[in-house]
């Protein structure tokens, strides 16, 4: 049986939702029903659609505040009012901590850390005054949770996010909820880059327990959830949104071992 959520008239404001999991996350509000405005540093070709609805998108850069406090004043301009935002914008490149200079670790801490904080900074200033409030949702990472070698500064970022998201649903209640997703691995258009071809993604999925990665409206569906009255109550949240996460590798290496001796367990 399936549950369709509404969010019908809500204005919904998703960073980086132009591509990947930003992409899948404004699909889903715009399946709900739900006015969604994009942004990121250069337009895309076209606007994110879902159906015969489309998003609309403002040029902005997140790590800049004063950048960040004009898309908030332009959403209101334009809509009236700000209901949802989604921190989607983030990510990172393969880079060991040692190498990589003080400045690349910089970028990333603004970009996965302190640009969410803006944003959310400049959303709370309008859902304050609003008398439904709002809900703003942190898009994380499993990162945050576990070693995360060859992104380490992502990873830290990514924990500091979860602290802030915990840290924010308290000081900005009752009024404004604030959550987070912690995702996993998602399939998008730019999953070759890490896992390779199609054979190389498969077997990155079959690694995980339900067997394959996850689709970004999949991301999107917990995000609606989130902003939804059905999680009237959830606040200060890091929702896990990973598949059953990761098996551990030394079960692997146990199992063999099991094997060559060929005695019982």
């Amino acid at each position: 049986m399936a549950l369709e959520l509404r969010l019908d008239g809500a204005v919904v404001l998703v960073t980086g939702g132009v591509r990947g999991v930003g992409a899948g996350v404004t699909r889903t509000f715009l399946r709900a029903g739900a006015e969604v405005v994009t942004c990121a540093r250069t337009e895309p070709e076209r606007p994110v659609r879902a159906g015969d609805r489309a998003s609309t998108f403002i040029s902005c850069d997140v790590r800049d505040p004063k950048e960040v406090d004009a898309l908030v004043e332009e959403v209101v301009r334009r809509h009236g009012r700000l209901d949802v935002v989604v921190n989607n914008a983030g990510g990172a490149p393969y880079a060991e901590a040692a190498n990589a200079s003080p400045r690349f670790h910089e970028k990333i801490v603004a970009l996965n850390l302190l640009a969410p904080l803006n944003v959310a900074r400049a959303a709370n200033a309008i859902m304050q005054q609003q008398e439904s409030g709002g809900v703003i949702v942190n898009i994380s990472s499993v990162s945050a949770t576990r070693p995360s070698p060859g992104t380490a500064s992502y990873g830290a970022a990514k924990a500091g996010l979860d602290n802030l998201t915990a840290s924010l649903a308290v000081e900005w209640a009752p009024k404004v909820r604030v959550n987070g997703l912690d995702v996993g691995m998602v399939r998008t258009e730019h999953s070759y880059l890490h896992y390779g071809d199609e054979a190389g993604i498969a077997a990155v999925g079959a690694t995980v327990p339900l067997g394959r990665l996850a689709d970004p409206d999949e991301i999107g569906s917990c995000a609606v959830f989130l902003a939804s009255s059905l999680a009237s109550y959830v606040s200060g949240a890091c929702l896990t949104v990973h598949g059953g996460g990761e098996v551990p590798a030394f079960l692997a290496a146990s199992n063999s071992l099991v094997k060559e001796r060929k005695e019982p367990v």
